[in-house]
């Protein structure tokens, strides 16, 4: 659970698409339940900010709507003055630099930090940093915080980061990736550098293989032009993926220091291995989801959704084969799947430890398994471990079997629920502190990579597969994965 802490000064927080669906989804949300466990400095106040001319009392009713809908119980009441209490409404044109001081009169500059969060195309950073700007909402110690995609390549992804460098130091921005939010994903950290039986396995000489799989039982629910433009290589793996990718693969930080962190995190980036025209079509599966039913309901295909272009070639599912290549990660297979309409929402990491080199019970079982250890992202956040032990009993002989050791977040803390990304996220902006951030510089490394990935397919017309929604994705994964996959195991497998 989060700890109860007097957050250090007041803040603006000023939420730039306080009335879109980040807003109302995740970031709204969240302020609710830091209010709840009192983890707002008393003086701090929320400005949304939206398009709509409203007034206050609309703009609360209608957030309050929103909000209940992705809440798991119903409004606290006294919770909810509370928090609204602290909230206030400024339409605002984002286009229009003169409207920005109506601004003026919500914010503190003086006695409070100002942090803003562009829950905004990244068409509109620049006019919105260049108002804030007129406002003195820019300089020390103000923040901004910027949602994915930032860029859809290295060269966009460039000049958005150059735009807003002209307003904030490096120092007060804030890239968010929900993922580095989330318990399991900080207890990579804790896993791995807290525990000598993994920090003295974790390379090439004890593990086999590494498998990142980001699965999404949704389609494009209604975002078929945003989507379309993206596909899902840009959507989730040039981040989400590559993200916990460098978590799971970074030699240790000297310190949970920021830069620290992200230093190692940027060597991982840095040392992947590229995927050209040489090698595209041996390392890379692309799909799209075709219609299907899947639990009794008729799923439309990806070019049958609402909106579509029946000739659109953007990818709903890619798979990947990627290297590291330095000493610690030397030979070892990162096995990257992420999708859309898949079987179901899952999100893992699992860790391939090498065979025995010597089966001392081959008269028993001809060959022993590998033990795995399995890092649960989504939905039931936890961490499982598959090794081997001996059938109870006193039968004839030594009879192995597979035995899981579990560990699941939710079943063994106090805490009455997992805590959502975004709240620690929040938090952590308004403290001051950057290490769950994700720097410039990892941005655009894995914007190289990807951007790689992407020209090569469209120089080698690279084949788009097709698979049918409520599967695990198309039949040529299998081989791309080596014939094995744990997310295809016997009690998943629909292929």
């Amino acid at each position: 659970m989060l700890e109860k802490t007097d957050s250090k000064y007041p803040c603006d927080f000023i939420l730039f698409g306080t009335l879109g669906d980040l807003s109302c989804r995740k970031l709204l949300p969240a302020l609710y339940q830091l209010e709840r466990a009192q983890l707002l400095h008393p003086q701090t106040q929320i400005i949304g900010c939206g398009r709509e001319e409203l007034s206050l009392v609309a703009y609360l009713d209608l957030i309050k709507k929103k909000v209940q809908s992705f809440l798991a119980d119903t409004i606290d009441e006294e919770l909810w003055l509370r928090l609204t209490s602290r909230m206030s409404y400024c339409s605002l044109d984002f286009t229009d630099l003169n409207a920005f001081q109506k601004l003026a009169d919500y914010v503190k500059p003086a006695q409070h930090v100002a942090i803003s969060y562009f829950a905004i195309p990244p068409a509109l950073y620049a006019q919105t940093c260049h108002g804030l700007s007129l406002l003195g909402l820019t300089t020390q110690p103000s923040r901004v915080v910027l949602e994915k995609p930032i860029g859809q390549n290295h060269e966009s992804s460039q000049a958005i980061n150059d735009e807003v460098a002209r307003y904030f130091a490096e120092n007060q921005i804030y890239r968010i990736d929900h993922y580095l939010g989330k318990e399991t994903v900080l207890n990579l950290l804790v896993l791995r550098f807290a525990n000598s039986i993994f920090s003295s396995n974790w390379d090439h000489r004890v593990i086999d293989k590494v498998e990142i799989t980001l699965a999404e039982e949704i389609g494009v629910e209604g975002r078929w032009d945003y989507y379309d433009k993206s596909g899902q290589v840009r959507d989730m793996l040039q981040n989400h993926v590559l993200q916990i990718l460098a978590l799971v693969a970074m030699d240790p930080p000297l310190s949970l220091a920021s830069e620290d962190i992200r230093s190692e995190k940027l060597k991982v980036l840095k040392s992947l291995r590229p995927i050209n025209e040489g090698n595209v079509c041996t390392h890379t599966v692309r799909a799209q989801y075709a219609a299907h039913l899947a639990h009794e309901k008729e799923i439309p295909g990806y070019l049958e959704e609402e909106g579509a272009n029946p000739q659109s070639d953007t990818e709903t599912f890619v798979a990947i084969k990627a290297y590291i290549d330095n000493w610690r990660w030397s030979g070892v297979p990162f096995y990257l799947l992420t999708g859309k309409r898949l079987a179901k929402k899952q999100s893992e990491v699992v860790i391939y430890f090498k065979h025995q080199s010597h089966n001392i019970f081959h008269q028993f079982t001809a060959k022993l398994p590998p033990n795995q250890l399995i890092i649960r992202l989504q939905p039931d956040e936890g961490l499982e471990t598959r090794i081997m032990s001996k059938v109870p009993g006193l039968g004839d002989g030594m009879e192995l079997q597979e035995s899981k050791l579990d560990l699941n977040f939710s079943a063994v803390s106090n805490a009455p629920r997992i805590i959502d990304a975004y709240e620690r996220l929040l938090l952590e902006v308004m403290l001051g502190n950057q290490y769950l951030f994700v720097s410039r510089e990892e941005i655009e490394q894995a914007w190289k990579w990807i951007d790689g990935i992407r020209n090569s397919w469209d120089v080698n017309r690279s084949p788009l597969h097709s698979y049918p929604c409520g599967t695990w994705g198309p039949a040529e994964v299998v081989t791309l994965f080596d014939g094995q996959a744990h997310i295809w195991d016997k009690q998943n497998a629909t292929l």
